[in-house]
């Protein structure tokens, strides 16, 4: 096995030690491992390895040496200043979704996020949805130097997420509100004639080759009035950061919906009801206090509180069900909620990364109720939407 496979290339992929495969796994495996004495590679790292090198060490090393024999451990140092120069070294070696990974683990393993109370830190992070997570618990520390520059990062990742979803989720939901309007004596350009057809095949009448339709059923005509109540419920809890982050911004694009009566209400052991805020949700956003106790009961209490038309309202608990309150009237409010007409969406997460840690027990009660709950992703949530609202059974994933 070599021991001079150094590599001075600009970047993965190219430069000398890409032409042996064998020398760029070791350098790849020396950059996975760490150089400990025991790694087994021999491979030396010099010119960008050896930066990029620098940086992993930095969150991941363990008390190795580095190749100049000096002792190594994870950390950024005391100070924003030079967790800012790390942050941006690691945008220099990594793609964007590494970085955000990084982010994240530093975060967790080496207390980084007292440092984003400081403005210079937050210029330099890479700005995702778990990083919104960390402003938003840190909320209520951050000083009043560091707010404007919070909610500018803030708004950006919003402003991002609102052109990536909003469009189709307005799409979509239109869509299902006019079929869920149908009516059966349309005018001739109101005609589902899919669903007449399908309603008449009885009255097919072979001579004539033809259905004779006896009822047509149509969509009901475009209309500025409110057709379906929409309550989002948010379970604020601190394991549901990305959940409320996507839901404040679902929420302010339901109601920028004329015929969506929408109503958002966050809560842990206590109910904030920010339906007044919802015109933008980086507001939306501050008003909720991430971590917590969890009240689910008293906040379904609230939102059943709050409709007037069960037939046309469509409730959607976001909670990991970690219940505690008191639990045999959680569950009696969400059997009487649908008893009464209302289309209940149970949610564990609404995020990209899938069911978090939840309350197995709750869930299958829920489930026994007629309520499945499940994880959803931003990009689901709206075909979950369409199916509550033309009340037909939701789309529940497979790995539920």
């Amino acid at each position: 096995m070599t021991t001079d496979a150094t590599n001075t290339d600009t970047g993965p992929g190219t430069g000398p030690g890409v032409d042996d495969p064998a020398r760029e796994r070791l350098r790849r495996w020396r950059l996975v491992l760490g150089g400990e004495a025991a790694d087994g590679t021999g491979c030396a790292l010099a010119g960008r390895d050896a930066a990029m090198d620098g940086t992993l060490a930095a969150l991941y090393g363990k008390g190795d040496r580095t190749q100049s024999g000096r002792e190594r451990s994870a950390g950024l140092g005391a100070s924003a200043p030079s967790a800012a120069r790390w942050l941006g070294d690691i945008r220099t070696y990594f793609p964007s979704s590494v970085v955000q990974v990084m982010q994240r683990d530093a975060i967790d393993r080496l207390g980084l996020a007292a440092l984003l109370l400081e403005p210079e830190m937050l210029e330099a992070v890479e700005a995702d949805v778990h990083l919104v997570g960390t402003l938003l618990s840190l909320n209520k520390a951050m000083p009043e130097t560091t707010k404007e520059t919070a909610r500018a990062v803030v708004r950006k990742v919003v402003q991002d997420l609102e052109k990536r979803l909003a469009t189709r989720t307005r799409a979509t939901l239109t869509g299902a509100l006019d079929r869920s309007a149908r009516i059966n004596r349309p005018r001739h350009h109101d005609v589902d004639w899919n669903r007449t057809i399908s309603a008449n095949l009885k009255h097919y009448l072979p001579e004539y080759r033809t259905v004779v339709p006896e009822r047509l059923i149509g969509y009901g005509r475009a209309s500025q009035s409110v057709k379906k109540e929409v309550v989002l419920c948010i379970d604020q809890s601190g394991s549901m950061a990305a959940s409320v982050v996507y839901a404040s911004v679902f929420g302010a694009v339901l109601a920028s919906m004329r015929s969506i009566d929408t109503r958002l209400v966050v809560f842990d052991t206590a109910v904030v009801d920010l339906t007044d805020q919802l015109d933008d949700p980086v507001d939306v956003l501050f008003g909720t206090q991430l971590g917590g106790g969890t009240d689910i009961n008293r906040a379904l209490a609230y939102c059943q509180s709050q409709i007037t038309r069960p037939a046309e309202t469509v409730v959607v608990l976001i909670s990991d069900l970690y219940e505690g309150g008191i639990r045999d009237e959680m569950l009696k409010r969400v059997a009487a909620m649908k008893a009464s007409g209302v289309q209940f969406v149970a949610l564990l997460a609404l995020s990209d990364e899938g069911a978090p840690a939840y309350d197995r027990e709750h869930a299958a009660a829920l489930a026994a109720l007629g309520a499945p709950a499940f994880a959803c992703t931003p990009d689901l949530f709206p075909e979950v939407m369409a199916a509550a609202i033309e009340k037909r059974p939701l789309p529940v994933p497979d790995t539920v």
